[in-house]
């Protein structure tokens, strides 16, 4: 079957989410970042890692969010069939990799995004990050105005935004109360029995 290297807090938990979702067998494994277990499945010693029964490893969370969704198509994970359906996916896909994830990034890495040695240089970059993901936030509560998911139906899309939303939910001093909409999806995925369990065993429990 096949095997989810995943960490605790990253962004493979949408992964995670989707494998429970689709309820087919997998196992799953805690690593940590520089692990040789890691490292030998991603040289880049990012998560997650997905591993085949024939030993092909996948990497990546998008491009193992949307192999999962056509591997298990009776899942129903995989967004509207016809073309502007699969556009949408990708296009949401695309956000979620390209908007939203790298917003974090000065939050979580700010002595990356500043020459200063200063704590005040690294709170100025982690501020910018903060700005940064309250304007994405804002784009997909647009967005989310009297729907239930990000796509017609459940799909990866909202696999993929719940590490996020949790993410903004610590990170952000207001939390994500100011976006309702945005807030009602975590609370609707967190609700999900299987997400229940994902996120008890993701938390050791």
């Amino acid at each position: 079957m096949p095997k989810l290297l995943y960490h605790t807090g990253a962004c493979s938990l949408a992964p995670h989410v989707a494998l429970e979702w689709i309820g087919a067998p997998y196992e799953e494994q805690n690593v940590e970042f520089g692990s040789a277990e890691l490292l030998a499945a991603n040289p880049s010693g990012a998560v997650p890692a997905l591993i085949e029964d024939d030993g092909w490893i996948l990497t990546q969370c998008g491009a193992i969010l949307h192999y999962l969704a056509r591997k298990h198509p009776e899942a129903g994970l995989g967004g509207a069939p016809d073309i502007r359906g699969q556009a949408e996916l990708e296009r949401w896909s695309s956000f979620l990799t390209g908007d939203l994830h790298p917003a974090f990034f000065p939050i979580f890495m700010p002595q990356r995004y500043t020459t200063g040695a200063a704590p005040a240089d690294r709170e100025a970059a982690q501020e910018a990050g903060r700005k940064l993901v309250r304007r994405k936030l804002k784009l997909l509560d647009d967005h989310l105005a009297g729907r239930d998911w990000i796509l017609d139906s459940r799909s990866i899309i909202d696999a993929y935004a719940f590490p996020m939303i949790r993410w903004a939910a610590k990170l952000l001093p207001e939390g994500t109360g100011p976006w309702a909409n945005v807030q009602a999806l975590h609370d609707r995925i967190a609700a999900d029995p299987a997400v229940q369990r994902v996120l008890a065993r993701e938390a050791g429990e």
